[in-house]
């Protein structure tokens, strides 16, 4: 191994072996640890400590890094207290996740440093994301962003890779190439020679160094952050290395040949950083005791203070109210009574592009809706008055845009993500579920993001253009969901999920769009999140409803005319308004609940059990759903009203109320 000390102070020579050795010390520590039982599970980064070390110390520490597993060096590079870490790896409160979640899981705005989740992939949206907001703010920043080989081979690496290609994003993607996704070698994982090739199908910069060795690490990254600083764009490293441990410990290494431990043995990124400083006289025998002592004297202080401290302390209330960020804005008042009668993609419109005008920092990113103004015209002249940074563009990727997103919000700003149709997001559910709705939870990170979701039949556009997928999100900790069914409150729930810090999957029924309308506030007003409507109100009967559902209940009731119910409609589907359904249901002694998702798995179902749980004395017949049948959307007209509840609810209100 040949290092090149050119351009490097003496005094910075030194400081790369402390902080190279620091981060073996420790996992030697963390492995004797899990040996004894003290700790659960470790994924070692022993003979990769170069790439991390080198990445830490060549960033600004104002600069987001996005490490992951193997990547220890970068959180001790960022100079957390070794006894936070330690207690983020026991589970203390001492940690950053509470104990809530478990090793490298966990991100942290006060070091700059944002975890991975589990599913490999989704951190590359993300730091396109915080890119873009440097890129937007001028901050002349760059970010940059760990996957390994295995990684690679996800979706989201295309995507996010491509994305930043577009956009000029300031980010370096740096692929760790250590030969095995856990147990399966680069042979089995893709046939191209090497990840630089793949630079070039991105019409991008590609490097590839030798990852053990720490001042080829350190100058190159070093120099390429100092380069995208100026001239903002994406740049792919490809760090050669070798995991000398299992994928985590439980795994072992039986499955790598001798040969390759025996090879990479000798390309030990300490011990010869360490013995090139010794041919040099930069260190001494002296001075690496000494070192020596020093961190593991660090080390087992911050092993004292962790073990020293309690466990979590469970509180079922603490839990549930650190599932959102509880900052939410007042409610605002419209200032005036000027209204004016909007459709509901006119309300929609309306909405945003007001919350535009209110905040500098709202990006709008998806498919066609710069120019074209999407496809439901829903953002149509925005480009015009707000330009082509804030109404974005994005190539076909709904997870690295949704990944995307999250980022902004992670550097500040406010995110619009509008899926094309609702049925597309399965291509971003990850980022949904595990990334936007988990964030606060786990470390306290809001994901200030609005994802946009035309949905629903009644159409004719089929199986993958009018699935109902909300009961999907309503299962799902830490998002918000929301369902509007008028123009008014389209208007005024778009504009509180966006001024709502926290993830919001806003549901507008595409049926609607063009089919009602109504007075609506000129002015720029919220409508509470959480808050059911009354739409009609009776004493025989409880209907609950949201979307189209409620304008089927009104025509219904309208034909019906003798039956008294209170229509509700919930507006709001996480958090549903359980106050209000209840007290309806106490005054009616009846309820049915309708909506355009399929029967099984439907919120239909939560809402009648909870019902028959908290209501069961004042009711005076079972509780009735009554929804869409489990089968996919069909095209044909007279199939798709077969399949919908409209004429089944009609048949089940009659009989219910007759009972």
């Amino acid at each position: 191994m040949t290092f090149d000390k050119s351009g490097i102070s003496h005094q910075m020579l030194v400081t790369l072996y402390k902080e190279l050795l620091k981060p073996r010390l420790i996992e030697e520590k963390m492995l004797l640890l899990l040996r004894q039982g003290k700790i659960s599970k470790w994924f070692s980064g022993i003979g990769q400590e170069a790439i991390s070390v080198g990445c830490g110390l060549a960033m600004n520490p104002d600069e987001y890094i996005l490490p992951m597993h193997r990547n220890l060096g970068i959180f001790t590079t960022r100079k957390i207290p070794l006894n936070r870490l330690f207690s983020q790896w026991q589970g203390k409160v001492g940690g950053f996740t509470k104990g809530r979640d478990r090793s490298f899981h966990f991100g942290t705005q006060e070091y700059k440093i944002i975890g991975m989740i589990s599913h490999l992939g989704p951190q590359m949206g993300v730091a396109d994301g915080i890119a873009l907001g440097d890129l937007l703010k001028k901050n002349k920043k760059a970010t940059a962003v760990f996957t390994g080989d295995g990684g690679t081979s996800e979706g989201d690496f295309h995507e996010s890779v491509n994305v930043a290609a577009v956009w000029d994003l300031p980010v370096i993607f740096i692929i760790e190439n250590n030969g095995y996704g856990l147990s399966t070698p680069s042979s089995e994982q893709f046939r191209m020679k090497q990840f630089i090739d793949k630079a070039i199908g991105y019409g991008i910069e590609g490097v590839q160094i030798d990852g053990n060795n720490i001042l080829e690490t350190y100058k190159t990254i070093q120099s390429l952050a100092e380069s995208i600083r100026e001239k903002p764009r994406p740049v792919l490293l490809e760090c050669m290395t070798f995991r000398m441990r299992g994928h985590e410990e439980a795994s072992g290494t039986k499955y790598v040949p001798q040969h390759l431990f025996d090879e990479w043995a000798k390309k030990d990124p300490v011990n010869n950083y360490e013995n090139f400083l010794l041919k040099e006289k930069i260190i001494d025998e002296v001075s690496i005791a000494a070192t020596r002592k020093e961190i593991k004297q660090e080390i087992e202080k911050g092993l004292e203070i962790t073990f020293a401290e309690a466990n979590p302390h469970p509180d079922s209330t603490v839990e549930l109210n650190d599932i959102y960020d509880n900052a939410a804005p007042a409610i605002i008042k419209p200032s005036s009574e000027k209204k004016t009668d909007k459709r509901y993609i006119d309300a929609i419109r309306d909405g945003m592009k007001q919350a535009m005008q209110q905040h500098d920092n709202i990006i709008i990113m998806g498919q066609d809706i710069a120019e074209y103004g999407g496809v439901f015209k829903a953002t149509e002249g925005f480009v015009k008055e707000f330009g082509r940074e804030r109404v974005r563009n994005t190539p076909l990727c709904e997870s690295a845009i949704i990944g995307a997103g999250f980022g902004l919000s992670i550097n500040g700003m406010k995110a619009i993500v509008e899926m094309q149709f609702a049925d597309f997001v399965t291509c971003g559910f990850n980022q949904v579920v595990n990334n936007l709705a988990k964030s606060h939870y786990r470390w306290g990170q809001n994901a200030d993001v609005v994802v946009r979701m035309p949905t629903g039949a009644g159409v004719n556009a089929g199986p993958f253009h009018s699935q109902s997928n909300e009961a999907w999100f309503v299962h799902t900790p830490g998002l918000k969901v929301v369902y509007p069914a008028f123009p008014s409150d389209a208007k005024g729930l778009l504009i509180a999920s966006i001024e709502d810090p926290n993830p919001v999957m806003f549901f507008e029924h595409k049926a609607l769009y063009r089919s009602i309308s109504e007075e609506v506030y000129d002015d720029y007003y919220t409508t509470e999140i959480g808050k059911a409507r009354l739409v009609r109100e009776g004493n025989a009967i409880t209907i609950v409803t949201y979307g189209f559902g409620v304008h089927w209940a009104m025509e219904t009731l309208d034909k019906n005319k003798n039956i008294s119910a209170d229509l509700i409609d919930l507006r709001t589907l996480l958090p549903w308004d359980k106050e209000c359904v209840e007290n309806s249901v106490r005054k009616t002694g009846r309820i049915i609940i309708l909506h355009e998702d399929t029967y099984t798995g439907g919120i239909g179902g939560e809402i009648a059990a909870h019902i028959s749980e908290h209501c069961f004395d004042y009711l005076d017949v079972p509780v009735i759903r009554c929804a869409s049948l489990d089968t996919p959307v069909p095209m044909n007209v007279e199939l798709e009203w077969n399949f919908l509840p409209k004429k089944r609810f009609e048949e089940a209100l009659k009989k219910i109320t007759s009972y």
